[in-house]
């Protein structure tokens, strides 16, 4: 059986949208593991943990955003289907830049931290 380049396109789709997911699980793992491993630093262990799952959530937001795109592209898209997964963008993009501003304290196009 062989496939077509849409059903390779669709399977990478999926392959990057499961790294995604991964990355995300394996990020609060060892985020979690971290804390555990730092509860003895007074104050240190939180913010660490905060930080470290935060990155991985970025991550593998921005996985599953590549792999929605790859996706819909690949389809015949309906006007319904562009607009889901624009939204889907937004959405993830919006999470993106809070978690941003929240762990790196400033926008990303900015050298200096906000408040400073």
């Amino acid at each position: 059986m062989e496939l077509t380049i849409l059903e390779w396109i669709d399977y990478i789709a999926l392959g990057i949208e499961v790294v995604g997911i991964l990355t995300m699980i394996l990020g609060a793992i060892l985020a979690l593991w971290r804390y555990f491993n730092n509860l003895h630093e007074e104050g240190s262990s939180y913010r660490t943990f905060r930080h470290d799952l935060g990155k991985a959530i970025l991550l593998g937001l921005e996985f599953l955003v590549a792999g929605d795109i790859i996706a819909t592209v690949t389809l015949d898209p309906t006007m319904n289907q562009v607009l889901v997964l624009a939204v889907i963008v937004v959405i993830r993009t919006f999470l993106s830049l809070s978690l941003q501003v929240e762990l790196e304290g400033k926008w990303p196009w900015q050298k200096k931290e906000i408040g400073s």
